[in-house]
């Protein structure tokens, strides 16, 4: 299949004399995650990954994604012409640098890319590069229309307001908002592409993208209207709230002819628009997305509805870990099996609505894969040893919940011990530490990782990202990792705290809680990171020899919370029963 892809693309490369065509992960809308009319990177190389540049030249293929992926992309891209460009290890190539070399070692003159899948920033900077050695950019070629027969469409599911009681702020007063942002900037009007800041501004969701509740559509903000570019079906309620607001509709396709008509100042954030879009704009303002800060500091009724969550969360979480040993100890349970089961008992609450993403299911070895996805092929029987890693979450009506435990199955190495302990003290670390007004994730990123490297070891992934309400579950601007990110942790922020160890070939091991960024107890200026998750961390693989008094403190206080919290919502005597154990003082 794979192979029949690349000898088609490459006959209309020849045709069109491309030398090299590029095949971001993304659509028009610069997401996370793509509906599959835009999968084309997954077409083309066969890798399944949710991050990932493809790129195809007339007798090349490579494929660049980051370190969640290193193993996944191996086994994926096996016997396949792609070459896995490992993004962050010091000896591999940017894309641009090896497309560089390329053209200039083949004589390449001409490098193709759909303009509707990378920002504008980005491929600005594409086209600066290449044109140092006489290559053209060619940004309107969508190979896909050629290549792809039964292409999936674009989706147009239903499109719904949000529960009012979690909105805490109408759709209204959010344009208001953002209406004062554009006048300080002295612009006309605003086109927001991101699906989740579309959602967010007209307090709306959709189903067009599995497991994060958006529609497609582009939206431009007037300073006396707005027009919201979608083919999704507004419920009744959806349209009041539009009509309400001054907001028309339009068809999606109409978005290019709208915006070359726009003849005032436009704010357009050139790190997140694409380029085909941007281009159309007459008069762009370069400027970060003002809707960005403003999601991610979440009102009183937001964070309301992520309490909620987790309540309905950590009940289905003890459910499932009270089931899993057993189980496990019988016999005939595997990664896929108990995933599963996880699923169904968090259906089991009426608020449920659909997971937040894939679960990651790794026992032993599959848990150094830090984004595995057990597949019938790989899926792993289950034995009372060793450690399961599982990484899920779920969106409720009330908010979206993102939780990793890691749990032995059964007896377990003295290395699994140490690796799980200081995995659990460097998230222990960042829950404790508190931090000043103003800093940023990558200041903060070092209170985790410190711990681990004074043991050793090192984990290549971020250690926190901010969660959407009732949205993406990955939602910046901020993030705790060790790249530069400049955006400050403010009061009001969701992040979550979530360091790990992977030994290839061995086992994996991560804990996560979400957090909430709160005023600290030492007042202003400083601030601290609140548990929102909450669920009990297994004790079993603990080496208390490593655990200081204080992290033992935290760890008690944490579990009694959980007992505290979860308790009166557990009808079945057996699961109070395991809740009261499994957060008995250590």
């Amino acid at each position: 299949m794979a192979e029949d892809t690349l000898r088609r693309l490459r006959h209309e490369m020849s045709a069109e004399g491309i030398d090299a065509i590029i095949f971001p992960t993304a659509d028009p809308h610069g997401s996370e995650y793509v509906a599959p009319h835009w999968q084309a990177r997954r077409y083309v190389s066969g890798f399944t990954g949710s991050a990932g540049t493809a790129v195809v030249t007339r007798d090349e293929a490579a494929l660049w994604t980051d370190s969640r992926y290193f193993l996944q992309a191996a086994a994926e891209l096996s016997g396949s012409e792609f070459t896995l460009m490992k993004e962050g290890l010091t000896d591999t190539p940017t894309m641009t640098e090896w497309l560089l070399r390329k053209m200039s070692a083949n004589g390449g003159t001409c490098v193709a890319v759909d303009g509707n899948m990378m920002s504008y920033a980005e491929l600005t900077r594409l086209q600066t590069s290449l044109k140092a050695i006489g290559v053209t950019v060619r940004t309107n070629y969508d190979a896909m229309r050629m290549i792809w027969p039964d292409r999936p469409a674009i989706p147009s599911n239903s499109i719904y307001a949000v529960d009012a009681e979690y909105i805490g702020e109408s759709t209204s007063d959010k344009l208001l908002r953002i209406r004062t942002e554009m006048r300080l900037k002295q612009a006309d009007a605003y086109i927001v592409t991101d699906l989740m800041e579309v959602a967010w501004c007209l307090n709306l969701r959709g189903n067009d993208i599995p497991m994060t509740p958006v529609f497609i559509g582009f939206l431009i903000i007037r300073q006396d209207t707005a027009t919201l570019f979608c083919n999704g079906v507004l419920t009744t309620e959806a349209r009041d709230m539009l009509r309400a607001s001054h907001v028309d509709v339009k068809p999606y396709n109409d978005i290019t002819s709208q915006v070359k008509a726009l003849d005032g100042r436009t704010l357009c954030d050139a790190d997140t628009i694409n380029y085909n879009i941007y281009k159309a704009t007459p008069h762009p303002i370069d400027t970060p997305s003002p809707i960005s800060a403003m999601k991610a500091i979440k009102n009183a009724k937001e964070i309301e509805g992520f309490r909620r969550s987790m309540l309905l969360d950590g009940v289905a979480m003890v459910k499932w870990l009270r089931w899993l040993k057993p189980a496990v100890e019988a016999g005939g349970q595997s990664e896929i099996s108990v995933s599963d089961k996880l699923e169904q008992m968090r259906k089991e609450a009426n608020e449920f609505r659909d997971l937040s993403f894939s679960t990651i299911s790794g026992y032993n070895a599959h848990g150094a894969i830090v984004h595995y996805t057990a597949t019938p092929d790989t899926n792993a029987a289950l034995h009372p040893e060793g450690l399961l890693l599982v990484d899920s979450g779920a969106q409720y009506t009330c908010g979206t919940t993102d939780i990793t435990r890691t749990i032995a199955l059964g007896p377990v190495t003295p290395e699994m011990r140490r690796a799980y302990t200081l995995v659990l003290k460097a998230n222990i670390a960042l829950a404790t530490t508190p931090f000043p007004e103003g800093t940023n994730g990558t200041q903060f990123d070092s209170v985790a990782r410190s711990v681990l490297w004074r043991g050793g070891l090192h984990y290549m992934h971020g250690t926190g990202h901010g969660v959407g309400w009732r949205l993406c579950v990955h939602e910046g601007p901020h993030s705790i990792r060790m790249d530069w990110r400049p955006e400050p942790l403010c009061p009001g922020m969701t992040v979550t705290d979530e360091p790990g160890v992977y030994i290839e070939g061995q086992f994996g091991i991560r804990t996560e809680n979400m957090m909430l960024v709160v005023e600290s107890e030492l007042g202003v200026p400083f601030l601290r990171l609140e548990p929102l998750t909450l669920c009990p961390i297994d004790t079993a693989p603990i080496d208390l020899s490593l655990m200081t008094k204080e992290e033992t403190e935290w760890l008690n206080k944490y579990h009694a919370r959980v007992r505290t919290e979860l308790l009166p919502l557990l009808t079945d005597e057996q699961d109070r029963e395991w809740l009261t154990n499994a957060t008995k003082p250590i």
